[in-house]
C-alpha cells in the first residue's frame, strides 16, 4: 500500500499483519483523486474521514495539502497505525479520534467541506449513512459526502445523491445538498 500523490506521493505504508484490511485500491484512489483535484482546491478543504482503517485516504488528502483532516477509527490496532504514521510523516494537520463513527457523528458539532466514508462492506446500517450525515448537518452548505460501497447498494433514489463512479469492485457514491 502506498500514498499515490502529493508531497508524500510514492511513500510506502506497512500496516501490521494483524490488521483486517480492505484498502481502497490504487486504481480507485487515483480515479477518485483525479475527480476531486478537478473540482476542489485541496488547501481549502476541511475533510472528515470516517471508518479510516489504515488512514490511507486521510494521508492522500494531507499529501495534497488539505487544510485539515479528521480521521475517525474505532479499531485500536488501526488507530495506533494511523497515529504512528501521522508522527512518522509529520502530518500535523491530521486529527485522530478513536471512537465509533456513529457516536462521533452523534456528538460532532463541526461541519466539513468533504466527508469520505469507507465503512466495512457488511456494516448493518451502511445504507443509512447518507441520511445520518445530512440530518446531522455535518457538511458545509456546498460540501460533498463520498461513500465507498460494494455494488449491491444503489443510492440513486436518495434526495442528496449526485453521481456514482465505479472502479472495478469499488463504487463511490457522491452526495450533496439537494438542489431546489
Amino acid at each position: 500500500m502506498r500514498i499515490i500523490g502529493g508531497t508524500l506521493g510514492k511513500r510506502r505504508l506497512h500496516p501490521p499483519r494483524n490488521m483486517k484490511l480492505r484498502p481502497t485500491t490504487d486504481q480507485a484512489k487515483e480515479g477518485l483523486f483525479n475527480i476531486l483535484s478537478n473540482r476542489y482546491y485541496f488547501d481549502e478543504l476541511n475533510v472528515l474521514d470516517l471508518f479510516s482503517g489504515t488512514g490511507n485516504i486521510s494521508y492522500e488528502f494531507i499529501s495534497r495539502g488539505a487544510s485539515s483532516v479528521t480521521a475517525v477509527e474505532k479499531n485500536l490496532i488501526h488507530f495506533k497505525f494511523i497515529t504512528t504514521t501521522k508522527k512518522e510523516f509529520q502530518m500535523d494537520r491530521l486529527l485522530t479520534y478513536k471512537t465509533d463513527v456513529f457516536k462521533f457523528l452523534e456528538f460532532n458539532s463541526q461541519s466539513y467541506d468533504l466527508i469520505f466514508a469507507d465503512p466495512p462492506y457488511d456494516l448493518e446500517n451502511l445504507k443509512e449513512l447518507p441520511t445520518i450525515i445530512f440530518k446531522g448537518n455535518h457538511l458545509n452548505t456546498k460540501g460533498v459526502f463520498i461513500l465507498e460501497h460494494p455494488e449491491k447498494y444503489d443510492f440513486s433514489k436518495n434526495e442528496h445523491f449526485q453521481e456514482i463512479r465505479k472502479y472495478g469492485k469499488v463504487h463511490f457514491s457522491f452526495f450533496s445538498q439537494a438542489i431546489d
